[in-house]
C-alpha cells in the first residue's frame, strides 16, 4: 500500500476498487457505451485518482475516473486493471478533488453540484466566502447551487436525466417542496417547456404589493421573486410570493389582529358614548362637555347646559364642533369586506347549484380575459372529489381521456365547480357584481343581520340601519330613544330582540350591490285563488 501512495501511474486491479464518494450521480448511456468499446479496443489512455480506502486498507476508493472505472469494468470485469494515480487524501481533499473534476465535465449536473455545495459549506462550518473560495466558484455560483439543492429527489433526477431544463428547475427551485413533485408531473406530463411553465407558476403566485401583512420578513424569503432574480437566469416577475400556503397564513394572520384592533377600538368608542349617556346632570341641568386629550393633555371641562326640547343650531363646516354625517356610503364605507364576501359566496352557491349559469360565467370569463385569476389549488384541491381518486396523479393526456369520458351529470358538476371557484377567486368584484345582476342572486337567501354585523357600527350609525330597516318606525321614537341611551351591548341586544319585529328580509344599504334598503320580497299571491274568491 505505502509504495502506491505517490503521484507517479501505476497499475491497480478492478478488484481491489470501491466506488468513493463521489458526488456525481448522472452517467449517459449512450457515452457510457462509447466509452466501453473505446476501451475494449485501446484500453484506459488516462489514469484515474485513487486513494487509499478509508475503512478498507486492502482497497482503494476512488476519488476521480468513475467513468472510466465503470467502462472498464463492463469492458474486462472483476479480473481486469487499470492506470491510477494514488494519493494519501482527508475526505475534505478528496471531496474538493472530486467536485473540482466534475465541475469541469462538459455534461456536469447542476444537482450533483448543489449536493456538493452543501457538503462543502458544511465543512467550511458555513462560511460562504470560504466554501466559495475553495471550489474556485464565485459567490453567485455558490448561491445559485445551494439554491438548486432544496429541490425534491424526484426533481433532481428529472434534471439529472436531463428530462427537464435548468429553467425548469430554477422555476421549481422558488416553489415549497411539497409541491415540486406534482409540477413536476404536470410539466413532463403536459410537455411544457420552460416559458409554459413560468406562465403556469404566475397563475399561481401572490402580489406582495398587495398584501395586508408587514413584508419585513420577505425581503430575504427564498420564495420572494425578488430573491429568485437576484439567483436565476429564470424567474418569475419581481414583487410576487411563490410560497401561497405562507401567504394565506400571514394574510389571515393580518385580518385577525385588524379585525381585533377594530373590536378595541369600538370597545372604546363605546365605553366613551356610554359614560357621555349615563353622566350625572348637573342642579342646574348643565352637563360636562367631553374634551379631547390631546398632546397637551386634558384641558379644563366647561359645563353645557342642555336644552331639552329645543335642537340645537347645525355646526359650522369647518368647527371644532361639527360631527360627521353618518349615510349610507358611510356605513358601506365599513362593510366592504364583508359585502364582497357575502355576494362571492352567495353568486358562487348558485353557480355550484346551476351548470348552466355557470357554463355562461366561464365563458364570458374566458372571452374577457379573467379565467385564469381562478387560483391553481382551488380546483385541484377538489379534482379528486369532482372526477375521481386518482385524477390528481395522471399525466395530462390520460387526465383528457378521463374527462371525455365523464358522464354528463358530472361533467356538469365539475363546470359547476370551475364557476364557483372564479365567483371566490376573480379579482374584480364589478364581475361578481354584475353576474348576481344577471343571474338574478337574492342575497336574503343566505344572510340576514346579526349581531356579528351590527358590532361593526357606532349608535350613530346603528340607528341609521334601524330606520332605514323600519324598526325605529316599528317600535316608535321614544322607546328607540331609550335604546339609544343604553350601552351599546343593550342596545343591538334590543334593535335584535324587539318584540313583533322580523329582521328576515331585509337587506341594509350598506349590504346592498346599489348601496340602498332592500326591503323584505312581498310574499307571492295565488292569483287563481284571489280570482275563484271575487268570483264567489
Amino acid at each position: 500500500m505505502t509504495a502506491l501512495s505517490s503521484t507517479a501511474p501505476t497499475t491497480v486491479a478492478l478488484a481491489s476498487i470501491t466506488k468513493g464518494d463521489n458526488p456525481r450521480r448522472y452517467f449517459d448511456r449512450r457515452k457510457h457505451e462509447d466509452l466501453v468499446a473505446s476501451i475494449r479496443l485501446r484500453g484506459v489512455l488516462q489514469p484515474i485518482l485513487l486513494r487509499p480506502a478509508p475503512n478498507d486498507p486492502d482497497r482503494f476508493a476512488i476519488v476521480a475516473g468513475e467513468r472510466r472505472y465503470r467502462a472498464a469494468l463492463e469492458a474486462f470485469g472483476d479480473g481486469g486493471e487499470i492506470p491510477a494515480v494514488v494519493r494519501e487524501m482527508t475526505d475534505q481533499e478528496a471531496l474538493e478533488a472530486a467536485i473540482d473534476e466534475n465541475d469541469v465535465r462538459d455534461d456536469a449536473s447542476e444537482t450533483e453540484q448543489a449536493d456538493a455545495a452543501v457538503r462543502h459549506l458544511a465543512a467550511c462550518n458555513g462560511d460562504h466566502a470560504e466554501a466559495a473560495r475553495r471550489l474556485g466558484w464565485s459567490k453567485g455560483k455558490l448561491d445559485r447551487r445551494l439554491a438548486l439543492a432544496n429541490l425534491s429527489s424526484m426533481v433532481k433526477a428529472a434534471l439529472d436525466d436531463r428530462r427537464i431544463k435548468v429553467g425548469h428547475a430554477e422555476l421549481l427551485a422558488a416553489v415549497p417542496a411539497d409541491k415540486q413533485d406534482r409540477a413536476l408531473t404536470t410539466i413532463l406530463g403536459s410537455g411544457l417547456d420552460v416559458a409554459k411553465t413560468r406562465e403556469l407558476l404566475m397563475r399561481v403566485t401572490q402580489s406582495l404589493a398587495a398584501a395586508a401583512f408587514d413584508k419585513g420578513e420577505c425581503t430575504t424569503c427564498p420564495f420572494n421573486s425578488g430573491t429568485q432574480r437576484a439567483l436565476f437566469e429564470t424567474h418569475v416577475d419581481d414583487g410576487h410570493c411563490t410560497n401561497p400556503g405562507c401567504f394565506q397564513l400571514k394574510t389571515e394572520a393580518a385580518d385577525a389582529a385588524r379585525v381585533a384592533a377594530e373590536a378595541t377600538t369600538s370597545a372604546a368608542v363605546d365605553a366613551a358614548e356610554s359614560d357621555d349617556v349615563d353622566a350625572a346632570d348637573d342642579e342646574d341641568g348643565s352637563v360636562a362637555s367631553p374634551q379631547p386629550a390631546g398632546l397637551l393633555g386634558s384641558l379644563p371641562v366647561t359645563p353645557v347646559t342642555r336644552q331639552p326640547s329645543t335642537p340645537a343650531a347645525p355646526a359650522r363646516p369647518g368647527s371644532s364642533t361639527t360631527k360627521s354625517v353618518v349615510s349610507a356610503k358611510s356605513i358601506a364605507s365599513r362593510t366592504t369586506d364583508l359585502r364582497e364576501a357575502t355576494w362571492r359566496k352567495a353568486l358562487a352557491r348558485t353557480l355550484a347549484a346551476e351548470a348552466g349559469k355557470a357554463r355562461s360565467t366561464i365563458l364570458v370569463a374566458a372571452m374577457s380575459g379573467t379565467l385564469s385569476q381562478i387560483k391553481g389549488s382551488t380546483l385541484t384541491a377538489r379534482a379528486a372529489l369532482l372526477v375521481g381518486p386518482g385524477f390528481p396523479d395522471l399525466s395530462f393526456s390520460a387526465k383528457l381521456l378521463e374527462i371525455e369520458a365523464l358522464p354528463e351529470a358530472q361533467a356538469s358538476n365539475v363546470l359547476a365547480a370551475i364557476g364557483a371557484a372564479y365567483a371566490k377567486d376573480v379579482a374584480s368584484f364589478a364581475h361578481v357584481a354584475d353576474l348576481a345582476r344577471a343571474f338574478a342572486i337574492n342575497l336574503r337567501d343566505s344572510w340576514q343581520v346579526d349581531k356579528a354585523f351590527l358590532d361593526r357600527f357606532t349608535k350613530d350609525e346603528l340607528k341609521f340601519i334601524a330606520k332605514e330597516c323600519g324598526l325605529i318606525a316599528h317600535i316608535g321614537d321614544k322607546a328607540f330613544a331609550k335604546l339609544l341611551a343604553a350601552k351599546k351591548v343593550d342596545l343591538i341586544g334590543g334593535m335584535l330582540n324587539a318584540t313583533g319585529f322580523d329582521w328576515s328580509g331585509r337587506l341594509p344599504s350598506a349590504m346592498t350591490l346599489d348601496g340602498t334598503f332592500g326591503p323584505p320580497s312581498l310574499p307571492a299571491v295565488d292569483v287563481t285563488s284571489e280570482v275563484a274568491a271575487m268570483a264567489a
